[in-house]
């Protein structure tokens, strides 16, 4: 029999919780609760309208997704590597959410064997130097039939019912067309269901309700990022990272591919490097390989060469590794050429 402190190799564990902010209260957006383990971080679920979370730790996430710089001078995907989830000692949960900064649990201290356990709860506490909001000050306005379709059509969409979910959010602005986060969550959903004009447009509409709303900017960067819309792209993104410059490393990311197709090379490199010291965890690897692709641009080939071997380590996609390789080759011959 394992001994309290000893966590099998093997199995999942169903974990649960509640996220509330410092005043006690439960956030009226969808917080996401994150495992880092071993340094890796990912999103295990998130939060329902009442700050209340469950999961089984160690399984898979099939909801997860990211831009890429597939149109970055290659094809490029965006698949990470993820940390082996396995090892519980070596984890812990937090809760994200941005402008945000959590509280963290050593699942060590939590989980003694194979049972459910609960976490008790997760403290989200603002932080000072960011302006934009990640709770639509817009939602406490909307009245009681308003928020009953939004958290109908929220709970719906986090069941996969995109139609029903569709429905009941758009049911939402309609009763309360200021309801920034309903008209957020809509294009969530008109996103799963790749109808992108539709996405646009509800994201649009969510910040024209509420200007500070940081998520339907993220929401506006992916699609100019598919549409290689690269003055979009870069208007988008700085306006996020004005908002928010903590929360979202894809922000840096995505505005040092959109200057680096712009040609304004030495905007690209700032903000790549920005995003580098926002990303602790190398969840973005494609930071590492834009940033090298900048260098090659500017000349800087040995700075370029230690990127994109980098980027190389971190990325386990075959395309990618391939493209590397094909990077390096030339940034070994460029320098050369250089050197002649």
């Amino acid at each position: 029999m394992d001994s309290p402190n000893t966590f099998p190799s093997r199995g999942t564990i169903f974990l649960s919780g509640k996220v509330v902010l410092s005043d006690g209260t439960a956030p009226s957006e969808p917080a996401a609760i994150q495992t880092v383990c071993n340094g890796r971080k990912r999103t295990e679920t998130y939060t329902d309208s009442r700050g209340y979370f469950s999961f089984q730790f160690g399984t898979q996430n099939p909801n997860t997704t990211a831009a890429g710089i597939d149109d970055v001078d290659s094809s490029f995907g965006d698949n990470m590597s993820r940390a082996n989830q396995r090892d519980w000692r070596n984890c812990e949960l937090q809760a994200s959410l941005a402008g945000y900064s959590s509280d963290t649990i050593q699942l060590s201290t939590k989980i003694s064997a194979l049972e459910n356990s609960d976490v008790g709860r997760i403290t989200l506490r603002r932080m000072g130097q960011v302006e934009g909001l990640a709770i639509s000050a817009t939602s406490a306005m909307a009245p009681g039939n308003a928020k009953k379709a939004f958290e109908k059509g929220r709970d719906q969409a986090q069941k996969e019912k995109l139609d029903d979910a569709e429905k009941s959010l758009t049911k939402a602005v309609q009763i309360y067309p200021n309801y920034a986060a309903a008209w957020y969550e809509l294009g969530q959903v008109q996103y799963k269901k790749k109808d992108a004009a539709a996405a646009r447009h509800s994201w649009e509409q969510s910040l024209a309700a509420d200007a500070k709303y940081v998520r339907p900017y993220v929401g506006l960067c992916e699609l100019d990022m598919q549409d290689k819309r690269w003055q979009e792209l870069g208007d988008n993104s700085d306006k996020l990272l004005a908002l928010d410059p903590i929360s979202f490393p894809e922000g840096w990311f995505w505005n040092a591919a959109a200057n680096y197709m712009l040609h304004k090379y030495s905007a690209a490199e700032k903000s790549a490097r920005q995003g580098l010291k926002i990303d602790e965890h190398h969840q973005l690897p494609k930071l590492e390989y834009v940033l090298g692709m900048v260098l090659i641009r500017e000349h800087a080939y040995q700075d370029a060469s230690g990127h994109m071997q980098q980027f190389l380590q971190l990325t386990k996609e075959p395309s990618e590794v391939q493209e590397a390789q094909k990077q390096l080759a030339e940034i070994a011959r460029l320098s050369e050429q250089s050197k002649q």
